[in-house]
């Protein structure tokens, strides 16, 4: 059975993300088909990339980058909760993807998105980083706009068709998952 992380991609005091993920997670866990770990970003206390060799070595000299190499080493997917800023993703996760390499390499992810737009941009920018480190993307998403799926844009009330959405993703993402383990070194 795979691992499959349910990644909480924004640090933000007042942040929905943890909303947003504590949903995504109970549905998940629901499953029998991986196990599921809901992992908070905002627990790590990642500084802006403060490594001085380039990840892709995987030379970790800080405590914290060793910390959040071995969490994310131990997963063989991930479902990334990834809120829209300016039109992109949050700079917490930037930074987060950008500390390893190895630790994302032939590894799934799926996306469950926020914002003005449903999340969508955030998405597309999450799909070029994790093509760079190696992590394929699935094509099922979850978009929630702030119109449809919040109350006053803030408190989160998802639609009843987001929990069939949020299936056919970690549906998706098990899929991959397990693939793509195959390529990995045991």
């Amino acid at each position: 059975m795979i691992r499959v992380a349910v990644l909480i991609g924004s640090t933000r005091p007042g942040r929905v993300a943890e909303t947003v993920g504590k949903w995504a997670y109970e549905i998940a866990r629901r499953r029998t088909d991986a196990e599921y770990e809901l992992v908070d970003l905002n627990d790590f206390h990642l500084p802006l990339l403060d490594e001085p060799i380039p990840p892709s070595a995987g030379k970790y000299s800080k405590p914290h980058t060793k910390a959040w190499a071995a969490k994310i080493a131990s997963f063989d997917a991930f479902l990334v909760i990834a809120p829209e800023y300016d039109h992109g993703i949050p700079a917490a996760l930037k930074n987060a993807i950008d500390y390893l390499y190895a630790e994302w390499n032939n590894k799934a992810a799926g996306f469950v998105s926020y914002g003005s737009a449903g999340g969508a941009r955030s998405v597309e920018h999450l799909r070029g980083v994790f093509a760079e480190v190696q992590v394929a993307t699935v094509r099922a998403q979850v978009l929630l706009p702030l119109f449809t799926d919040f109350e006053n844009y803030r408190d989160f009330k998802p639609r009843p068709e987001r929990e069939a959405q949020l299936g056919a993703v970690l549906d998706q993402v098990v899929a991959w998952g397990t693939a793509l383990r195959t390529l990995r070194k045991p």
